[in-house]
């Protein structure tokens, strides 16, 4: 049985390892060709493509990195030269500066200005790229964070801040968009078990921060990429313009 993505193309920025490589293959697993971007890690982006190519699908791994938004037409050229289109775009490269509060003497500038040139000036820039070129009825996700609506600890208003201004664009490139039938959500996770969020918090997730949901475990890589297949298949049609925590009810 063909899968309910067979014959579409997805492309997953920031798909070499964590939530990004997991969305990867989840999009595979439903039958699409799969493009990811990668930074820096080269071995992993090919290791993530061996992965999807034995799932049965076309996959291609592109060197861009999102902090230069000048690279964001290339990005979205390679793509569609590789597979000759593009239905699926999810906004997933992201960095994580936290850990300082706004009225720190010490605060990392410089830090923090890259963090929102790679999470949201990056992300719009490669939304503008694709746009034109997206397939009519297509598909734009962007993973945003808990943190853009519920901010449940100190340190973290700069990162919040770029989920927040994530959120807002979304909403108006979906309204830009829905004439094409092109949906744009953004999918909000709470913590996950990825490098980025360890670097953050350490090895043990606090009992304070767990104790926060009411559900009281952190997310799946796996729960957060079925919501994103879900909204990148045929039932995900009339939902646009949404906010969708995937977060066991911190903040509620």
């Amino acid at each position: 049985m063909k899968g309910t993505l067979h014959g579409k193309v997805a492309l997953v920025t920031g798909g070499s390892r964590g939530l990004g490589a997991t969305l990867a293959k989840a999009l595979a697993a439903e039958g699409a060709d799969v493009a990811i971007s990668y930074a820096s890690s080269a071995g992993k982006a090919e290791a993530v493509v061996g992965a999807l190519r034995a799932q049965g699908v076309r996959a291609q791994a592109i060197r861009s990195d999102q902090a230069d938004t000048r690279g964001a037409k290339s990005l979205i050229d390679q793509v569609i030269q590789h597979f000759g289109k593009l239905d699926i775009l999810v906004n997933n490269a992201a960095i994580a500066v936290q850990g300082q509060t706004v009225d720190d003497p010490a605060l990392d500038t410089a830090r923090l200005d890259h963090q929102w040139q790679v999470n949201v000036l990056g992300a719009i820039a490669t939304t503008r790229a694709a746009a034109p070129v997206l397939q009519d009825g297509g598909r734009i996700l962007f993973i945003g964070s808990l943190l853009g609506s519920r901010v449940l600890f100190p340190g973290a208003a700069d990162y919040a801040g770029t989920k927040a201004a994530i959120a807002g664009y979304a909403k108006g490139a979906a309204r830009d968009l829905g004439r094409r039938d092109i949906t744009v959500n953004v999918i909000q996770p709470g913590v996950m078990p990825t490098d980025m969020a360890q670097e953050v918090l350490g090895d043990d997730v606090p009992d304070a921060l767990l104790d926060l949901h009411p559900i009281r475990r952190i997310a799946t890589l796996e729960e957060v990429s079925a919501m994103a297949v879900f909204l990148a298949g045929p039932n995900g049609g009339y939902i646009t313009g949404g906010v969708i925590d995937i977060a066991g009810g911190a903040g509620i």
